[in-house]
């Protein structure tokens, strides 16, 4: 996974203050942030106490909350749901530009830590000793926190990507488990010829999703250097691949027209008329708490290959803990983000269905021969932690790819919606982020 350059850094944020008008410019401190913080002082910080508010919408933080408050119980913790994705973001850039109501910690995906760091609302870090954390987290996330020697955010989880299928029905109608794209849409055929009320998946336009399947393609259709910034979403090869497959599954109307996270969703999951589901290893624990009646009917396998024989795949999803710049209390509340993502922590959100981004746990005997009963007993987390090896080296986000995502369904949306073809929406997509990112100071497409 590619990462911003230093001088990209430098470049975007002299025009932070006048043009990144998504991403709040934090202020901050400089002596203070370049002070380094050793694990003495920490330790004097946790023991003297204080309180620390976290925005994260990630269930899981809930135990750590309150495992961390027992073992520091000077250190009160206020974990606040502000919103998922976009809704916390929209509310932290606001926070942040009225200069109040600033968390000391929050949850950010990979794909929008970019956009926040460079408008400097982010901590560095690395004066906490961050940067030697390296070689702990799988390359993925931790390059994705991480900007030359700075660091961020500290990885959460990672989101490799797999097939999550309902066996129940594949086997009732006799349908193998697809592995390459060809087959898929062959399944998809296979199973509404058979049960016109049951598809092989649902889509109504997902920006994460589409950008997870192009990268698994081997898609670079983002590419930034310094303020220079190249978006192709009409030559790039991972496109090409995705839209002509995903074209026709969308002219014969082979998928249902129901938008993640639904009732109508989980219902579908739940009664078997949505077959399948391609996304992070982050769904189990979705599934378990969702989908609790269909336990025992779906399986995981190895995300459909492009082509065939080939053995590669994606991320999708994932999140961060950030320190923000803007926090009144850092070293409290870096302390609780080493906790929650390098230490104890780690392994109460293992525990309770998290996907772990550090390579000590996805190599583990433990974590590989962990069995899911939902999934009929599968020891899935082999095919989980195999597909986080499997990521293309190359990809990189937009350094505006938040606000890119919220118009994502303005333009490519209207090919699950009406007679615009899925290439001509990422064209429009294209048009669109060219122009915003001009108007913020980037030079695109120049």
């Amino acid at each position: 996974m590619r990462t911003m350059t230093r001088r990209a850094m430098r470049g975007v944020g002299l025009l932070c203050a006048a043009a990144l008008s998504l991403t709040a410019c934090g202020s901050s401190d400089e002596a203070a942030s370049d002070k380094t913080v050793r694990g003495s002082e920490l330790r004097a910080a946790l023991k003297e106490g204080g309180s620390l508010t976290v925005w994260a919408w990630e269930p899981t933080l809930k135990q750590v909350v309150s495992d961390f408050q027992k073992e520091y119980p000077k250190v009160k913790v206020k974990l606040v749901n502000a919103g998922t994705g976009n809704d916390q973001y929209t509310a932290l850039q606001n926070a942040v530009q009225a200069g109040s109501g600033v968390p000391d910690v929050a949850q950010v995906e990979y794909y929008a830590l970019g956009q926040f760091a460079l408008g400097k609302s982010l901590e560095d870090l690395s004066r906490y000793g961050a940067g030697e954390f390296k070689d702990d987290y799988s390359p993925g996330p931790w390059n994705s926190v991480t900007v030359d020697d700075a660091v961020y955010a500290l990885p959460m989880d990672s989101g490799p990507m797999a097939l999550f299928y309902n066996k129940k029905v594949l086997d009732k109608h006799q349908i193998a488990v697809p592995t390459t794209w060809d087959e898929y849409l062959e399944a998809a055929r296979a199973l509404h010829a058979a049960d016109p009320k049951a598809y092989i998946a649902n889509d109504t336009g997902d920006a994460g999703f589409t950008t997870s399947m192009i990268w698994q393609a081997g898609g670079t259709p983002f590419k930034t250097d310094g303020t220079d910034v190249t978006i192709d979403l009409t030559a790039d090869k991972g496109v090409t691949a995705f839209t002509e497959v995903w074209q026709k599954l969308l002219d014969e109307k082979l998928l249902a027209p129901i938008e993640n996270w639904s009732d109508e969703w989980y219902k579908g999951l739940a009664d078997g008329t949505i077959a399948t589901l391609s996304t992070g290893a982050w769904m189990p624990a979705n599934f378990e708490s969702g989908v609790e009646s269909a336990s025992g009917d779906w399986r995981a396998a190895a995300l459909p290959q492009w082509k065939k024989g080939g053995e590669v795949s994606s991320e999708n999803g994932g999140s961060s803990l950030a320190v923000m710049a803007a926090g009144k209390n850092k070293d409290l509340a870096y302390a609780f983000n080493e906790y929650a993502n390098h230490s104890d922590g780690v392994q109460a959100r293992i525990a309770a269905g998290a996907f772990p981004a550090t390579t000590a746990d996805l190599s583990s005997r433990t974590f590989l021969d962990t069995p899911f009963p939902y999934f009929g007993g599968q020891k899935a987390n082999v095919i989980f932690a195999r597909s986080a090896t499997q990521v293309p080296e190359g990809w990189s986000y937009l350094p505006f790819q938040v606000y890119a995502n919220s118009v994502f369904n303005d333009s490519v949306g209207k090919a699950y919606v009406s007679d615009t073809k899925l290439a001509d929406g990422l064209k429009q997509w294209e048009k669109a982020a060219v122009t915003y990112g001009d108007d913020q100071g980037f030079s695109v497409n120049k």
